[in-house]
């Protein structure tokens, strides 16, 4: 007899229904799955065997075929235990049920217990969308499937519980939708703005970034707050959607690193170490392609602190998701593609000392020890950098000072407001901020005077601006504009703008 049972598998974010056939014939008993599984998948039928013996439930002393379709597509990880199993009680009469389309997704233990799996969420989104209404899962992972509207989630603590369901005898409650709320996010910031002495510019660079979107390198000696500037972040970003969530909470789901609430409801912020690896930062493996730094920054910001440190290979690789929003990882396994629309922030001393450029502390790095120092990171990555501002050290008045600084909600406010704007600008299309604005939008949005014109052209001749920074100070002064709730680019919009481009321009000074 065979039975049928469906289950998901996914390639990146994107599922793919698959149906796990079970086949009882008369013969020497054996068990043999066929379909592409690899080895998790194959080592299934001990975890299958041992789960229905210990659930009180018979196995069949007879010739077990488990074939799972589509065959050319690679099903990995321990998810399909639970249809394996489900498909095989049904084929051999241990479970009279009707389980037409009804999805199974779960791992089972020796003793029947139903562990936790990743990627539910975006699995049971992409069956939800194929026309998939019922689902089965693991007690573990109800949170993150509760955020999941227009579906049936039904979550089991072991097999016997599922079993138990299907037959009617104890039906399982449904698990009920979930509200999403960002409330009280902001009490849990440990870094706020307030906390950070002196750096206007730094601060006014950082409010910039955030209100469009933009990335940002802070430059400057050790000690003078890049790293605190950089951590107190996550207080001025946008509060997120529930869509955008959603879409965040897909790959942390993938890659398995979500909390106990199931779903992620704050900007994600990112610090790899500089020790990290091209494939830890985009993401692979050897056969399994996961996602990595820069697609779980997604959403949020991505944290790079002193720069220079990190390999190479990894920084040149974080071009094409600067440009794109996406990352595109190939590996034996096949070609995934992973959202990575995130905020960089860099860090960085100006020369191997850090204190080039510095009024407090005489910098004892020779030119060429500079050059070598600033060669780390290419021009074409650099270049994609929209604002980098350089910070020097803080009085010691100024540290002790109980002046008044503004907190993080008192910029995150301002920044809002310029989203605002901005979201309306760009309704019924796919830019939401300055930052993503394309040549198409910003000849639209960014339209000069003739006095703004001669401004740009004078510094893209005296500063050897490409056309690159050309465009992505355009972009800088819209955000300002916005700040200022200006409807026009105005000339002291530019000259800020511009200012955040001249990193490196005092290296001519050492010739």
């Amino acid at each position: 007899m065979i039975a049928r049972a469906q289950s998901y598998a996914l390639s990146g974010l994107e599922g793919v229904a698959v149906t796990v056939e079970a086949d009882i014939s008369k013969g020497i008993p054996s068990y043999e799955m066929v379909g592409l599984p690899d080895a998790a998948v194959k080592e299934s039928k001990e975890r299958v065997r041992s789960a229905v013996k210990n659930s009180a439930l018979d196995f069949p002393a007879h010739k077990v075929t488990i074939n799972l379709a589509p065959a050319y597509v690679k099903k990995e990880g321990s998810a399909f235990d639970l249809p394996v199993a489900i498909s095989l009680l049904c084929a051999y009469g241990e479970l009279q049920a009707d389980i037409t389309g009804i999805i199974f997704l779960g791992e089972l233990a020796l003793n029947g217990e139903l562990r936790p799996v990743t990627g539910v969420l975006p699995s049971i989104i992409s069956a939800r969308d194929k026309g998939f209404t019922k689902f089965i899962i693991p007690k573990d992972n109800e949170k993150e499937a509760g955020f999941i509207h227009g579906v049936e989630v039904y979550a089991a603590a072991n097999l016997r519980e599922v079993v138990d369901h299907l037959s009617g005898e104890k039906p399982l409650e449904r698990v009920p939708v979930a509200a999403f709320s960002t409330a009280g996010n902001i009490n849990k910031k440990t870094y706020d703005l307030s906390f950070v002495k002196g750096q206007a510019i730094a601060k006014r660079a950082l409010e910039v970034a955030v209100a469009g979107g933009h990335n940002i390198l802070f430059v400057g000696p050790p000690g003078s707050g890049k790293t605190m500037l950089a951590r107190s972040l996550p207080s001025v970003l946008p509060d997120m959607s529930f869509d955008e969530a959603l879409e965040i909470t897909k790959i942390h789901s993938v890659a398995g690193t979500l909390g106990k609430d199931g779903i992620v409801n704050e900007r994600p912020f990112r610090s790899p170490h500089h020790t990290a690896t091209t494939v830890s930062l985009c993401g692979g493996g050897n056969k399994t392609v996961h996602p990595g730094e820069i697609s779980l920054a997604h959403g949020g910001v991505l944290f790079l602190d002193e720069l220079p440190e990190y390999k190479r290979s990894a920084l040149e690789a974080l071009r094409q998701p600067l440009e794109d929003g996406v990352i595109t990882i190939s590996r034996s396994g096949g070609t995934v593609t992973y959202p990575a629309s995130f905020m960089l922030c860099a860090s960085m001393n100006p020369c191997p000392c850090g204190h080039f450029g510095s009024k407090k502390r005489r910098c004892s790095c020779t030119p060429n020890d500079i050059r070598r120092y600033r060669a780390k990171i290419s021009g074409p990555l650099l270049d994609r950098i929209d604002i980098q501002v350089e910070v020097d050290g803080v009085d010691y008045d100024a540290l002790v000072s109980e002046a008044h600084e503004e907190s993080s909600a008192e910029v995150k406010a301002r920044a809002d407001r310029a989203r605002r704007i901005q979201r309306e600008r760009f309704e019924n299309t796919m830019v939401t901020t300055n930052a993503e604005m394309g040549e198409k939008e910003s000849r639209v949005y960014c339209k000069l005077s003739k006095e703004c014109e001669d401004v740009l052209r004078e510094a893209f001749e005296s500063l050897r601006l490409s056309a690159r920074a050309r465009s992505r100070i355009l972009k800088v002064a819209r955000t300002i504009a916005d700040l200022e709730l200006s409807e026009d680019i105005l000339p002291e919009h530019l000259y800020e703008a511009i200012s955040y481009r001249t990193y490196g321009a005092e290296l001519s000074e050492l010739d």
